[in-house]
């Protein structure tokens, strides 16, 4: 699987909440429109570092609690990379990050839109990513 290296420079455009967290990056090509018009589907707990640097332990479909996230609105990517059978690791440009590693039961996190190769992330994990 290839590591979705064209979010960097991507934006937020849309962050949303309910058995999933959702988050919707947005680039544009000055010459085509969208170089990049992606959704980012997190299913299983994450890690979410605040722009401060304070790590937060999060799981969808927990309301309220997920509110820090929504300080990823209007940032963008600074770098992105695929770890250890899945894991996913975003930074920002305002310092924050997010952390999202696979599960040993369920599909944690999936990648799909236009611009992007789509990723899928299964129980278990997957292997063997292409940079």
């Amino acid at each position: 699987m290839k590591v979705p290296t064209a979010l960097i420079g991507a934006r937020v455009e849309r962050t949303s909440f309910d058995q999933q967290v959702r988050l919707s990056f947005g680039a544009l090509d000055p010459d085509e429109g969208y170089r990049v018009d992606a959704e980012l589907v997190l299913e299983t707990p994450f890690l979410f570092r605040d722009a401060a640097g304070e790590w937060h332990e999060l799981d969808p479909g927990t309301g309220v609690s997920l509110a820090p996230v929504l300080a990823l609105f209007g940032q963008s990517v600074a770098a992105v990379d695929v770890r250890d059978r899945g894991a996913l690791v975003i930074d920002f440009h305002d310092g924050a990050g997010l952390w999202i590693g696979p599960d040993s039961q369920f599909e944690s996190w999936h990648l799909t839109g236009h611009g992007i190769d789509g990723v899928t992330v299964g129980p278990g994990g997957e292997d063997k990513w292409d940079r």
